[in-house]
């Protein structure tokens, strides 16, 4: 497949999933180590071959400042590509808050704490709701400005800056070509002629 001259696309690449054990109960401060791992991990082996990535073209990736992401990358893309690291491509913060003498599941802990969060109400010392969307759009800016300019775009990022960014792209004129779902690993493409 070649790709057309006239068409730019940015491809949204999910990071692969963390090793990381997420069995049992935590308390809070169980939580807030898990988050801790959670941006140092490695994450698991795979194989991604996704019919429409240009992998022989792909020379560069944005990367986010997390391990994941840049694990990710390599993996996908071999150590031959040159990784963009930016703090503007790292996921929304997570915080988790005080409730104590409670165990609950991590998802249970990180669903509440992204809420409140959306809500305004856990963004102490950390990034707020409203801070993070206007990261997404300096995002979205900056992989369509690179996509104007060299044709094709890469981002392997994570999962909630992925998906806002390419609101922020759809609202700047870019069509969601693929559709890849919010799993580990999804593939999202947007194109602009």
């Amino acid at each position: 497949m070649t790709p057309d001259a006239t068409a730019k696309r940015i491809f949204l690449i999910r990071h692969a999933r963390p090793l990381l054990p997420h069995e049992g109960l935590f308390d809070v401060e169980a939580a807030r180590s898990y988050i801790s791992a959670y941006d140092t991990a490695q994450v698991e082996e795979f194989v991604l071959q996704h019919e429409t990535l240009p992998y022989q073209h792909v020379t560069k990736v944005y990367c986010s400042t997390l391990v994941r992401s840049q694990l990710t990358a390599r993996a996908i893309f071999g150590e031959e590509v040159e990784l963009l690291i930016d703090h503007t491509f790292r996921e929304f913060e997570r915080r988790i808050f005080t409730l104590p003498l409670m165990r609950l599941p991590i998802k249970v802990w990180l669903l509440s704490a992204r809420l409140l969060w959306f809500l305004g109400f856990n963004s102490r010392d950390i990034e707020t709701f409203r801070q993070a969307r206007a990261r997404a759009r300096q995002a979205a800016e900056k992989l369509a400005q690179d996509a104007l300019q060299h044709n094709t775009t890469v981002l392997v990022g994570h999962g909630l800056l992925n998906s806002f960014i390419r609101r922020e792209l759809k609202r700047m004129g870019w069509k969601a070509s693929i559709k890849g779902g919010n799993d580990f690993l999804s593939v999202h493409m947007l194109s602009h002629i």
